[in-house]
């Protein structure tokens, strides 16, 4: 299931900082900006809400990390979940196998860093684009979504990363354009 904030400014920064456990409360906290504090205190309530209704669990998660620091849920190795936020929103996505996910703002078009991330396939198809912006932020994010189920994170050759990508990996664009998500889930 996916869980999603894109009102990031709706929400008072001080009570949804309470309702953090202690570890993401200073994680959150660390972020110099307001911005970055919400969207760090968002996702995490994304993933509280998301593990009440599907699961009854209503204990502040606390976080362990696999040996690419992927977090994983203390006491709870059968539910797996990923977070993932930027300037416009907030994501998590929960369920029983291995899961990535990835949001990730639509921003300016910048040709040496998609030379640097995307093969010469991929900067074909930017480039013949309506929108190349949009265009990289979806690779982009489909990228991070695979390297996160993994649990690798970005620790290899991200050129290759979608040249074997699986079938179930989903891409949505916010119907304003702001954002764009990508996620997918291990087939087992």
């Amino acid at each position: 299931m996916i869980y999603i904030n894109d009102k990031i400014f709706d929400f008072d920064l001080n009570t949804a900082l309470s309702a953090l456990s202690e570890e993401r409360r200073k994680q959150a906290l660390q972020f110099k900006f307001e911005l970055g504090q919400r969207t760090c205190a968002a996702a995490y309530l994304l993933l509280c809400e998301g593990l009440q209704k599907e699961y009854g669990i209503t204990e502040k998660p606390v976080f362990e990390y696999g040996e690419h620091g992927k977090p994983f849920l203390a006491g709870h190795p059968d539910i797996h979940f990923n977070l993932s936020h930027c300037r416009e929103a907030a994501i998590c996505m929960i369920g029983e196998r291995p899961v990535g996910i990835d949001v990730e703002s639509v921003r300016e078009y910048r040709e040496n860093l998609v030379r640097f991330t995307m093969n010469e396939a991929e900067v074909a198809q930017i480039e013949q684009a309506e929108r190349p912006d949009v265009e990289f932020i979806k690779l982009w994010t489909r990228k991070e979504a695979v390297l996160k189920l993994s649990g690798e994170g970005i620790s290899r050759d991200v050129k290759s990363v979608l040249c074997n990508a699986p079938a179930n990996l989903t891409t949505v664009v916010s119907p304003d354009l702001r954002y764009v998500y990508s996620f997918l889930m291990d087939n087992g």
